[in-house]
């Protein structure tokens, strides 16, 4: 072993830049050529402020459609299930036309029954007139 020297063993580099390069290359390739799906949303608009001599003739012509807490369905009082509230609706619409509609859930009531209540006046043919209330008790 003579002539030889013992030299300490070199450390293995890897040059990260390149992988950075390529990452951020396709980062930016993704983002541009992402498409971005418009949600719809629930239109929530609020009515416009009842004249003060219509008020009374107004809360007379609504229909009111209480979901409570056990997602309960009444529509004016009457205990109804899902399936037939747009039939309901469609009762109450032929003898007043010009109803509004009042949806008014319990806090605790689960969304999606609010949603399809919602589609089922929609179908009935409310677009502008139906209103959703969150009661406090």
């Amino acid at each position: 072993m003579r002539g030889r020297s013992a030299r300490p063993p070199e450390e293995a580099n890897v040059d990260l830049t390149p992988m950075l390069d390529v990452v951020f290359i396709l980062l930016i390739f993704f983002i541009v050529t992402s498409t971005f799906a418009r949600e719809e949303a629930i239109g929530l608009e609020p009515p416009p402020p009842p004249s003060p001599e219509n008020l009374e003739q107004q809360t007379q012509q609504a229909i009111l459609i209480f979901i409570d807490e056990s997602n309960l369905i009444t529509v004016n009082g009457r205990p109804t299930d899902i399936g037939s509230v747009r039939a309901n609706i469609e009762r109450v619409v032929a003898e007043n036309p010009q109803s509004a509609l009042i949806i008014q859930a319990h806090p605790k009531t689960r969304s999606g029954i609010v949603v399809k209540i919602r589609d089922e006046a929609y179908n009935a043919g409310f677009r502008e007139r139906v209103n959703i209330v969150i009661s406090q008790t």
